[in-house]
């Protein structure tokens, strides 16, 4: 009698674990597949399908490759976790287990070399931040990305609003007939609270002005500083956030062992 009981109990447990990896994987799959719909809607509404050229042009960071990509690898191993769970498919189990151990180990030695390398990594940041700056006209999702980071960080440019004379549509160069020349974006600018509309034209001429009277206008300060003090008054919390999905990571992979 207690050795039916006893094997009953563990049948239970095992009936948990299951459908707990369904759910976990089912919610993981849901997501990467929104992600890639995302991504491949907004890439076919630039025409990037119909004109395989513009794939190569790599002038600035497309935010849209970063749906794709991530939605990818989310919606194959959430269907990899899907049915390996609910079919018990060891082999499914042992390719989504050996895929987010290598996700896992990616994130550790990222950490660590981000650590080490910091002041490479500051640097590649800065020519990621001013290649972007030159292509802020080229792409919507891109601008849309730039004005959303200074205007949350407050900042403007990598390292000032001077950076903005690498872009051909903002630099102060004679030749340049653009109305924009020697402006910034309007996420550059200070917020008035007591505008209810958004004047996209504030920046305009607004680098023909000394620095001083710059500060009354636009953000001065460069969204790479900005971007480190915000890490540094979030620290505790980015850190939890990479712990919690490292501890998540780590123990959906010993489930899948059981």
């Amino acid at each position: 009698m207690s050795r039916k009981q006893h094997h009953f109990k563990g049948a239970e447990v095992s009936c948990c674990v299951k459908y707990f990896l369904f759910g976990f994987n089912i919610i993981f799959w849901l997501l990467g597949a929104a992600f890639l719909a995302i991504g491949l809607w907004a890439w076919a509404e630039k025409g990037v399908l119909s004109n395989i050229s513009s794939i190569t042009d790599l002038g600035g960071f497309d935010p849209v490759w970063l749906f794709i990509v991530v939605g990818g690898v989310m919606f194959i191993l959430g269907f990899a976790g899907c049915i390996g769970a609910l079919r018990e498919n060891t082999f499914l189990l042992k390719f989504f287990s050996v895929f987010l151990g290598l996700i896992f180990f990616l994130e550790l030695t990222a950490g660590i070399l981000a650590f080490v390398f910091k002041d490479w990594i500051k640097d590649q940041l800065n020519f990621f931040i001013n290649n972007n700056v030159k292509a802020y006209r080229d792409d919507i999702d891109l601008q849309n990305l730039i004005d959303f980071a200074q205007e949350y960080w407050s900042c403007c440019g990598a390292h000032g609003p001077n950076d903005w004379n690498l872009n051909i549509y903002f630099n102060c160069t004679d030749s340049n007939p653009s109305r924009e020349r020697c402006g910034v974006p309007f996420s550059c600018c200070v917020k008035d609270p007591a505008e209810d509309v958004l004047n996209t034209q504030c920046g305009y001429d607004v680098r023909l002005q000394g620095e001083l009277d710059q500060q009354k206008y636009i953000y001065t300060k460069g969204c790479v500083g900005q971007f480190e003090k915000w890490l540094q008054d979030n620290l505790i919390i980015v850190a939890g956030i990479f712990v919690g999905i490292a501890l998540l990571q780590v123990r959906t992979m010993l489930m899948k062992m059981v």
